[in-house]
């Protein structure tokens, strides 16, 4: 069965998995020899082992344009976050890592709960392709989009006025707020985004052994580790009933 599963997941002998660089909450440093750190390498290599096999980490400037390269075996795996649209080409595992994303208002906005944003006067300031702008592009059929093509230009379009609201990550948010008192957080979080491993449709059974490796992680504490080893463990949390 190993077998099987080594060749499905690692064709050419060498587990390549696609790293979402955007994401500087699971793609977070560099270890001393310069490669990648933080959860999604430190979980890329771990799959690599279990498979037994080298791992090859494969950088993405954007989730969007690593989720375009599905089809040109430019990657085994993919460190992305499960969202409907994408799942229409890619099969996602079971989450590792819940990332919450809210939006933010100035202090006196009229604004306070997230329904109130769905409204077409309403300008929603949004990184492009993002997890959560795909959400709120199925979710929010009113609202003009401000998209941009990085979560900090959509940050700073916010800031210039050229939108009502800022839909970020929390943890991000939360930045932006330090040393603020003129913006705020709306509560609780629009959406929570699952980040997955992806891989190419029709691999059931390379699929079933992601589901069981990274539940037997999320049970064991590994997870949990890499989260604290990171620094991250307060800004991410493990899907919640996953803990052990």
């Amino acid at each position: 069965m190993m077998d099987r599963i080594r060749q499905a997941l690692a064709p050419h002998g060498t587990l390549r998995a696609a790293m979402n660089m955007a994401n500087f909450l699971l793609v977070s440093g560099q270890q001393p020899d310069g490669s990648l750190a933080g959860v999604s390498p430190d979980l890329a290599r771990r799959i690599a082992a279990e498979i037994n096999v080298p791992c090859d980490l494969v950088e993405y400037a954007s989730p969007g344009a690593l989720a375009d390269d599905v089809h040109h075996d430019r990657w085994d795996i993919g460190n992305i976050a499960a969202e409907a649209e994408r799942a229409l080409h890619i099969d996602f595992s079971h989450p590792y890592v819940r990332i919450d994303a809210n939006f933010m208002v100035h202090h006196d906005a009229p604004f306070n709960c997230n329904v109130d944003f769905d409204d077409p006067e309403v300008r929603i300031a949004a990184y492009e392709r993002s997890a959560y702008d795909l959400w709120l592009t199925e979710n929010f059929t009113k609202a003009q989009m401000i998209r941009s093509d990085s979560i900090s230009q959509s940050h700073a379009d916010f800031n210039a006025g050229k939108a009502d609201v800022l839909a970020s990550l929390k943890p991000k948010l939360l930045e932006e707020m330090a040393g603020r008192d003129d913006v705020r957080i709306i509560e609780p979080p629009f959406t929570g985004i699952m980040q997955a491993v992806g891989i190419r449709k029709v691999q059931p059974e390379a699929l079933a052994f992601l589901d069981e490796l990274i539940t037997d992680l999320i049970r064991s504490g590994f997870i949990k580790d890499r989260l604290e080893a990171h620094g991250v463990d307060d800004k991410l949390s493990v899907p919640e009933g996953d803990e052990a």
